[in-house]
């Protein structure tokens, strides 16, 4: 392709509004520009990158016996209606309705349709297994749609869907999509890990997140070197003791001290031998949920066990407690109590649900008596719940995720098939997702300098980058058409930049762009017959005689 023929608006600058290191490189590098809050325009090179990373997902997915198929971006309400989750989801879903008055939505996933495909599709056990997928637009109402590509109103989505006949052949599923999706990321250059995650609005009982790390990253999970791994949604941890006193049962006072940080201080203790009393209000009431004065209460996990709540107000507090925020503690507390595992054991401080006072030397059992469960968030510095070393964490960008979705969607909208006795059973389903602009996203995220984007050469826009520095130079120009010529007969993915623009343009272009190999043709070089060749990652510059550039950069394309 020519640089001349080829539309890569690049910009000198950043642009104002953007934070992740990818949403600047892909508006400057000319990838992408957009049009409103969340949608993009992909240019060109921005669509070629999403195309090859197509591919790379159409090829691991049809060598696991995957089918494609297309489905409609609109859906009817009913369906959605059937499973529940038209009321379930929230302000986050586009809903509308057609000139008949009848309620649609735009399709934020496909669970609902393709399983209303598989109702009327797979009759009998013979029909099974069967696994499905696309590469469809999604649509989500973002309430504030952030950071480029990686949180949009508008994205393209491969999804899958796997039908089995029983739990045993869903693992078989299952794990094929797992390996599939380490292939693809693999393929596609990206350092990942594969974490335990919650299942959320998806339903189901397993699910796994493929998280990139990054900085730009709005999900964090920890880890250990040991191998376990997961989403600070749902990840264990073993909190590290604190050194306990044998303290008396007894009031101290702590004037204008109420938060934690206040009372440890005014105190001089350890934070870790503190009870943090918090008061949520369940649809069946309020509750009093305690974790140690260095933790914060992990609210998903604690939904699992009162379902959905809300903090308490501060006139609300004292209106259950008949005390105010800031010395409220368990003793003698009315309220159901939800504490956390780690405070099973030890000797704390907590509020006296006294005004102005807290106690110091209240022991969990024998002082309150709670339903203990672990509702704290997993930190750095905690032990692993695997092997007890030190937890570590990290930023990430969510590139993949595999659901075991089992009967949730297959029973209300009746995806039924008989078995080899006659008998109708529910199809077990899972469910696939992979975001192809996250993986161009979190490849340059992990893949950059200071001078721009530096392409894994998988989903590069081209592979290889022809420079010629003086378009006036008809040696130059000569040369460099024919490198160019050569490549495109050996079916090497090139563009010459073809333009009449000086060298340091070309050059800074040329790096923003990040095309793996460049052929630098000048007209020094050219009195000695000789070409530039550059590697974008290293930096490395090897100078090779003009007519070997094509052949060298074949052996290095074959490497």
């Amino acid at each position: 392709m020519r640089h001349s023929k080829l539309l890569i608006p690049t910009l000198k600058e950043d642009p104002s509004e953007a934070e992740a290191i990818s949403h600047k490189l892909m508006i400057r590098a000319g990838l992408v520009r957009q049009l409103a809050a969340g949608l993009y325009i992909y240019l060109p090179l921005g669509l070629i990158v999403l195309d090859k990373i197509n591919r790379i997902l159409r090829e691991e997915m049809n060598a696991i016996g995957a089918q494609e198929i297309s489905m409609p971006v609109l859906h009817p309400a009913e369906v959605w209606q059937q499973t529940g989750r038209w009321n379930e989801i929230g302000e986050e879903m586009f809903r509308l309705k057609d000139r008949s008055g009848r309620d649609m939505c735009l399709g934020m996933t496909h669970e609902e349709i393709v399983t209303w495909l598989a109702a009327g599709e797979i009759r009998s056990y013979r029909d099974l297994p069967q696994t499905w997928y696309q590469i469809q637009t999604k649509l989500r109402d973002e309430a504030r749609p952030k950071s480029g590509v990686l949180r949009t109103r508008e994205f393209l989505m491969k999804d899958s869907y796997s039908f089995d006949a029983d739990e045993k052949g869903l693992d078989k599923s299952y794990q094929l999509h797992l390996e599939a999706y380490k292939k693809i990321f693999e393929r596609s250059g990206l350092k990942f890990y594969v974490v335990e995650s919650d299942p959320g609005m998806m339903g189901g009982a397993v699910a796994h997140e493929f998280m990139a790390p990054s900085p730009a990253g709005e999900d964090e999970i920890v880890l250990c070197e040991c191998g376990y791994a997961a989403n600070i949604e749902l990840a264990k941890s073993i909190p590290t003791k604190p050194e306990f006193s044998d303290w008396k049962l007894e009031e101290v006072a702590t004037p204008d001290s109420r938060t934690i940080d206040e009372v440890s201080a005014f105190l001089k203790l350890d934070k870790r031998l503190f009870i943090k009393s918090l008061i949520v209000v369940s649809q069946k009431g309020p509750v009093m949920a305690l974790v140690r004065g260095d933790q914060e209460v992990h609210e998903k996990k604690l939904r699992r066990l009162i379902g959905e709540f809300r903090p308490a107000h501060k006139e609300e507090v004292k209106e259950f407690t008949g005390i105010e925020a800031g010395f409220i503690g368990p003793i003698k507390c009315k309220l159901p109590i939800i504490a956390d595992e780690s405070l099973k054991e030890g000797n704390y401080v907590t509020g006296a649900n006294k005004e102005g006072y807290h106690i110091k030397g209240i022991v969990p059992k024998r002082d309150f008596t709670a339903d203990f469960a672990d509702i704290h968030a997993a930190k750095a510095g905690d032990g692993c719940p695997k092997c007890r070393k030190t937890l570590a964490s990290e930023k990430v960008i969510e590139i993949g995720n595999i659901f075991k979705l089992g009967t949730k969607y297959s029973e209300p909208l009746k995806a039924y098939y008989l078995d080899e006795h006659g008998k109708e059973k529910p199809i077990i389903m899972g469910s696939y997702g992979i975001g192809p602009a996250r993986i161009a996203a979190a490849a340059i995220e992990q893949n950059h300098d200071e001078n721009g984007i530096i392409w894994p050469l998988s989903i590069a826009p081209f592979q290889v980058q022809i420079l010629p520095l003086n378009m006036k130079n008809e040696s130059v120009k000569k040369t460099a058409d024919e490198i160019y010529q050569g490549l495109l007969k050996e079916k090497i993915e090139a563009l010459i930049d073809d333009r009449e623009a000086s060298p340091g343009i070309k050059f800074k272009d040329a790096d923003l762009i990040g095309i793996p190999y460049r052929i630098v043709v000048g007209e020094k070089g050219l009195k000695e017959g000789l070409v530039e060749i550059k590697e974008r990652r290293t930096g490395k510059v090897e100078k090779i005689k003009t007519e070997a550039a094509v052949e060298h950069i074949h052996k290095k394309l074959l490497q």
